[in-house]
């Protein structure tokens, strides 16, 4: 009896240590756009460091696809046990479950931390029929042919701020969807769209000008481009995101990724990256991060039904 109890006991104990040994093995991070594009690079500029943090390998899986929720679907089926976790931008999250019939919601997942805010910005086209941001208002007003722009599909968060943009400025526009901003690039170079909304990082990449940033302030990087606040247009908006994972993962995990996750963003590999890519580190915490996405959320479900964008 008094074995039996020993060996219960051992056996409790051993099980307690278990959980408290999190990670023991390697953590497969899910990455919910294709290789090349802002989601796959931050992923891969947090992966090395999010590893030296936690102690344990983090490999980056692709799981493109579909606007990210194909990725994003997958993760909030995944097991919960803190070995399978995800890094997404704010869209498939906060809008696409507004948009279109999909297997989750943002009740599905658990968020551990914001990595980055990505800012967005108004791109000419080559060969448009204006020059700034006022002449591509008043082109589409002019009704002389169709203001065409460009965005990474319907519901992406570059189509809701541009048509959000045109609704305050009562212009019409035909938007042409994109697989992802290198497309989109190529089609604005070859003067087949008159513009679109997509990272800042895109004009150094390509040429392209920027005619208009979608912040609240002007972006230090690209100091004379105006913000379409100061133009007479108050609308803002980023391709921002972080690490989450599915509804249920022990707390002790939850809170393990988030720590190591801050020492990350911190460290000088990864801000080194960022600001190669335009984009800016942006630490929050899991409860701030889903704060954010929350608001977010219910702000696009409006905005979306405004815009006509909203599914049934």
């Amino acid at each position: 009896m008094v074995r039996t109890i020993a060996a219960a006991l051992c056996l409790l104990a051993s099980a307690a240590t278990a959980q408290e040994a999190y990670p023991s093995r390697t953590i497969t991070l899910i990455a919910a756009y294709p290789p090349g594009g802002n989601t796959d690079l931050m992923a891969r500029a947090i992966q090395p460091e999010l590893s030296r943090a936690l102690g344990q390998t983090v490999v980056v899986v692709n799981r493109g696809g579909a606007a990210g929720t194909i990725g994003s679907a997958e993760l909030a089926r995944a097991r919960p046990d803190g070995y399978t976790i995800g890094i997404t931008p704010n869209n498939p999250i906060t809008a696409q479950p507004h948009a279109i019939p999909l297997t989750y919601s943002l009740d599905s997942f658990r968020f551990l931390c914001r990595v980055y805010d990505n800012p967005q910005v108004v791109i000419l086209g080559r060969n448009a029929p204006f020059q700034d941001f006022r002449g591509m208002i008043a082109h589409g007003r002019s009704a002389r042919e169709a203001l065409v722009y460009g965005a990474p599909g319907s519901a992406s968060t570059q189509h809701i701020l541009m048509a959000a943009l045109l609704k305050r400025a009562s212009v019409e526009g035909l938007m042409v969807s994109f697989t992802g901003a290198g497309p989109m690039s190529q089609a604005a170079l070859g003067g087949q769209i008159m513009a679109f909304i997509e990272a800042s990082s895109i004009p150094a990449s390509t040429g392209l000008t920027p005619i208009a940033v979608v912040t609240a302030q002007r972006l230090p990087h690209l100091p004379d481009v105006p913000t379409v606040g100061e133009l007479g247009y108050p609308v803002q908006g980023s391709s921002h995101g972080g690490l989450i994972a599915p509804a249920g993962i022990p707390d002790a995990a939850a809170a393990a990724i988030e720590r190591a996750c801050e020492t990350a963003v911190a460290s000088e590999g990864f801000r080194t990256t960022a600001q190669r890519l335009a984009s800016v580190p942006a630490f929050l915490p899991g409860d701030r991060f889903r704060e954010t996405f929350a608001a977010e959320s219910a702000a696009n479900q409006t905005l979306l039904r405004d815009l006509g964008l909203a599914r049934p």
